[in-house]
């Protein structure tokens, strides 16, 4: 299967039917103003040499060789392997806490980064699995539905802010639910939600949607992201957010919380913090789930292809450079250089 990476550049291609029509143009009128001076025999007898089909066979590879550099420049890539077959994996959806609690610094370099940096990483180590996307705040939706397609999934990752949803807050509850009608239908397939959160859950319900997802066979796992003594709300502007009485707000982690709803959905509670611990035990986690089967497309990475193009069209470019407009002896006997 061929790609572009740059498809954008493809739309260069369209310079080529133009450039055909205005050389047409050209030849005609040239041919006509031709005819107006001297008469067609006597044409032949001042150009004996001339040959008729070189200036077209050079032409036709002179709008080749700008196609394949066009080509070039869109980048072709290929290499993609897809093989429908069973393996052992999982299914991960990811609750990401996008609300503004979310931006306190108090973990490096802010608590939403290092639950983008630690989803990221978590991806990268998945092989025979699918993850999903759900953000959320005063409401959640789904970013990204189930997939094997990491490489859609870490990029959507870079563009997830607070902003995307005007409804503050923190409704785990919501999250969870919206997490657990995203899954595939498939049987025997270790399912995870993995909540990533700060705890300040304002809106209710998450218990209870934890119990429904563990009953549903969904092991909820919530990672609390934050320190205990917790941290200032950046407000955008190089201050912080501050309450109705102008004092900073500090967003502290609610460990508590995070707690009794990996408990009640059957998963385990992790705290992220400044060092890497939480990754290795998300890993150790996940690797227990990975009992089920799979039955799904295998992806493999895409190798650039720019290089053949690219020597295709320097080697009609010299083709082009060595053939003359005059006709050549050495081809006199073959019909179509003796026109």
């Amino acid at each position: 299967m061929l790609r572009f990476a740059e498809p954008t550049y493809l739309y260069l291609l369209f310079i080529i039917p133009i450039l055909v029509c205005m050389w047409i143009l050209y030849t005609r009128r040239k041919k006509m103003l031709l005819d107006k001076i001297f008469d067609r025999k006597l044409q032949n007898g001042l150009m004996p040499n001339l040959s008729k089909t070189r200036p077209v066979v050079k032409f036709i590879l002179s709008m080749t060789v700008l196609a394949l550099l066009v080509l070039v420049l869109a980048r072709p890539q290929a290499g993609t392997k897809i093989s429908n077959e069973k393996r052992n994996g999982i299914e991960a959806m990811v609750a990401l806490d996008i609300s503004n609690s979310m931006l306190a610094e108090d973990v490096v370099p802010s608590r939403l980064d290092k639950s983008k940096m630690l989803i990221e990483n978590m991806v990268d180590g998945f092989r025979n699995d699918k993850v999903g996307l759900v953000v959320f705040a005063g409401s959640s939706f789904i970013q990204l539905p189930i997939t094997t397609d990491f490489v859609s999934a870490k990029m959507f990752l870079q563009s997830l802010s607070p902003s995307l949803i005007a409804t503050q807050g923190t409704d785990i509850g919501g999250a969870i639910n919206t997490c657990t009608n995203s899954f595939t239908k498939k049987n025997n397939v270790g399912r995870a939600i993995i909540v990533i959160t700060d705890g300040e859950d304002h809106e209710g319900g998450a218990l209870e949607a934890a119990k429904a997802a563990k009953k549903k066979g969904i092991n909820v796992f919530v990672l609390g992201v934050g320190l205990p003594k917790g941290g200032l709300v950046p407000d955008g502007h190089g201050g912080y957010i501050k309450d109705n009485h102008g004092k900073e707000v500090l967003s502290v982690l609610n460990e508590d919380m995070c707690r009794q709803i990996a408990q009640a959905g059957g998963g385990a509670y992790i705290h992220v913090d400044n060092t890497n611990s939480a990754q290795d035990t998300l890993e150790r986690e996940l690797t227990n789930l990975q009992h089920g089967e799979l039955f799904n497309a295998m992806y493999s990475e895409y190798d650039e292809q720019f290089q053949t193009f690219a020597l295709l069209a320097l080697i009609l470019i010299i083709i082009e450079m060595v053939m003359l407009d005059v006709k050549n002896p050495f081809f006199k006997n073959i019909r179509l250089f003796r026109k």
